[in-house]
């Protein structure tokens, strides 16, 4: 069986990892072709660029050829009626599965320094490279999805950034022996004054903790149409700053900890990616329970079957892995638990489905 799934999941994996690839050099904002008609950047830093995506679209492609080849392999053997074979021998099913079960569970295992360390790195060297390239604009330092300490006194997290228009804005202003002041924004604007040494922000609609005259140690709400926050700019590649999808596990729960003493409760985005990291890395052994079933009874032997199987089932696990992800971060469940819904509700179904099929 071993034997069998090993070539096509080789070729599952170069044919996913060529097509990402293309993707990634060809379409997008940041895309890699546009950088070498625009930019004129040098052949050397552009295949730097190029090995540095491989642990990224690894991590993709990894689960989804493990669930490509598995259904490939014991599609065919349903269909030319092998399994019946087997099962006729007085062999169990179970002697049959279990070996590919182990399988998608190594991988899973071996995806954990992949997603952890390895990708992680490999995102934030491309991040400074990108830096290096271009975008002097100050506006390049403000960063989606990361708790920024650039600017002096402020510590600021923006879940949108679309070129100088921001999103869902939170401020945080610790202060020696005071609360943490705080300001909220439901959309932003940056201003940039290039002979200054300064950024404007247009915050819109929000609100902000302002000093109480009366009680120092003690603020009072303030709601806001528009709200203008001057900051200070750190210049030098030396200030890029991690995303957290940049960081390793160890370096979310240093975050955690650094938060806390600011006193910033809200860690939910910090949990959530530490999660997501786990999450992610298990869907090899998530797909492979979940394919194992499908190709006994779908009882195909055609390769555009069993491709588009995967590509339905990976949909499938993408979108509860983001309404996961949502409920996680807007509190509606415990930070982190929402990324693994994919993975619980795609196991269980699968684990039901196998029994089922044992049953038979």
């Amino acid at each position: 069986m071993l034997k069998e799934l090993f070539l096509p999941f080789i070729l599952s994996l170069s044919v996913l990892i060529f097509v990402m690839l293309m993707v990634t050099m060809f379409v997008g904002k940041s895309n890699i072709f546009s950088l070498i008609i625009g930019k004129g950047v040098s052949l050397t830093r552009i295949v730097k660029l190029i090995l540095l995506q491989l642990p990224n679209l690894l991590s993709w492609a990894i689960p989804l050829s493990i669930l490509m080849a598995t259904l490939l392999v014991i599609g065919r053997l349903s269909a030319d009626n092998e399994i019946v074979a087997i099962q006729a021998s007085g062999i169990n099913l179970y002697k049959l599965c279990f070996p590919i079960i182990i399988v998608g569970l190594i991988i899973s295992l071996a995806s954990i320094p992949l997603n952890d360390r390895i990708k992680p790195n490999a995102d934030f060297a491309i991040r400074k490279i990108i830096k290096k390239i271009g975008f002097k604009s100050p506006a390049a330092f403000l960063e989606e999805g990361t708790f920024i300490r650039t600017f002096q006194d402020y510590i600021i997290f923006i879940y949108g950034i679309q070129g100088k228009k921001l999103s869902n804005i939170r401020i945080y202003q610790p202060q020696e022996g005071k609360p943490t002041r705080t300001i909220i924004a439901n959309q932003g604007e940056f201003l940039p004054l290039p002979k200054k040494d300064i950024v404007k922000l247009k915050l819109i609609n929000g609100s902000s903790d302002e000093p109480n005259s009366k009680d120092p140690n003690s603020f009072y709400k303030l709601n806001f149409k528009t709200y203008y926050l001057t900051l200070n700019v750190s210049s030098g590649e030396q200030n890029l700053q991690k995303k957290l999808k940049d960081m390793s596990i160890r370096e979310l729960r240093q975050q955690i900890r650094q938060l806390t003493k600011d006193k910033i409760e809200d860690t939910s985005p910090v949990i959530t990616e530490i999660n997501k990291k786990l999450s992610f890395a298990f869907s090899s052994l998530t797909f492979v329970l979940m394919g194992l079933p499908l190709a006994i009874w779908t009882r195909r032997r055609e390769r555009f079957v069993g491709i588009g199987l995967s590509i339905g089932v990976f949909v499938v696990y993408y979108i509860l892995f983001l309404a996961g992800e949502v409920l996680s971060i807007r509190g509606f469940i415990y930070p982190g638990l929402g990324v693994w819904l994919s993975n619980i509700v795609l196991t269980c179904i699968g684990l039901i489905l196998i029994l089922q099929t044992m049953k038979r």
